[in-house]
């Protein structure tokens, strides 16, 4: 039997992928625990109608996405067992991921130069959030970044998807017509049961991550948004201080951002009453990957 070599060993150790040439420090780069795919992404999802969607209570969380007409919800109790769902819409291909460590759900088109990519679940974290991989080319991709971090696609980013971080009785209200993503997903899980019960309250993190802030919880919840590489942090216990709506500004771009107290959510609309692509996530998270950012207080 031939002994592995240093790097292969490396390699095999990091669920097979290479990490030499990463964006980030490869020594940032963490086993999570699962394989690869050990977290099985949804590749061929089903969807139901939102009255055939009983396994949904009205205070469950779900990611929402409206787009060419189209309304679907994620429920967020089968997206802690999956992360990632490949889906599309009419003609676009897009892929739906969720980062339970993290609080992020995040949705993106998933064809880039013309190539539609299928995502999976690498088993690995960067900053304690998911690293998601493409099939046909084996590259690790930030969720957070947005952007690939190693591999042949390295450098290049995603395009985000304005998604709805919001409960199941608000999006269902806007959305009457709402398919809903099926707990008929081939897998034999619990969905009724949270894995990650009381992560969410606890200031406890699973994996180190590069940079910290303790001016927030850990787990306190953000709207955070990106305008051409500027960041805003929008901490929706300064939300809940101040007016519902408010106009705002980052790098020169104007918005307004929108608040819902009662299903705690809130969104970016741009002057031409289109939402902006935006993020509710831990403030750990967000500090980590943005420590620059800017900061919304009510004062």
């Amino acid at each position: 039997m031939s002994l592995l070599s240093t790097a292969d060993a490396v390699a095999a150790s990091m669920n097979g992928f290479v990490l030499d040439d990463a964006l980030v420090p490869q020594d940032q780069i963490l086993h999570g625990g699962p394989e690869r795919d050990g977290i099985p992404s949804l590749d061929n999802p089903t969807f139901v109608s939102r009255g055939d969607a009983k396994f949904l209570r009205p205070k469950d969380r779900v990611l929402g996405i409206e787009f060419d007409g189209v309304a679907r919800a994620y429920p967020v109790r089968v997206l802690n067992y999956h992360e990632i769902v490949n889906d599309s819409i009419g003609d676009q291909a897009i892929v739906v991921t969720y980062c339970p460590l993290c609080g992020s759900g995040m949705a993106f088109s998933s064809t880039i130069d013309g190539e539609t990519l299928e995502f999976g679940v690498s088993g690995l974290l960067y900053n304690s959030d998911v690293l998601l991989y493409d099939r046909q080319s084996n590259s690790l991709w930030s969720q957070i970044k947005k952007m690939a971090v190693t591999g042949q696609m390295k450098g290049t980013r995603l395009d985000a998807i304005p998604l709805s971080n919001t409960t199941w009785r608000e999006w269902q209200a806007r959305h009457p017509d709402t398919q809903v993503l099926s707990v008929d997903t081939g897998y034999r899980r619990n969905y009724a049961i949270n894995p990650y019960g009381g992560y969410s309250q606890s200031g406890r993190l699973y994996f180190p991550v590069s940079e910290e802030n303790s001016q927030f919880g850990r787990k306190s919840v953000m709207l955070g948004l990106e305008i051409n590489g500027q960041f805003k942090a929008y901490p929706l216990a300064e939300l809940r201080k101040g007016p519902r709506q408010f106009t705002d500004e980052l790098n020169g771009q104007r918005f307004e951002v929108r608040y819902d107290r009662k299903n705690q959510t809130a969104m970016v609309i741009d002057t031409k009453g289109e939402e902006l692509p935006s993020l509710l996530v831990f403030w750990f998270a967000w500090y980590a990957f943005h420590p620059d950012t800017e900061i919304y207080t009510t004062d």
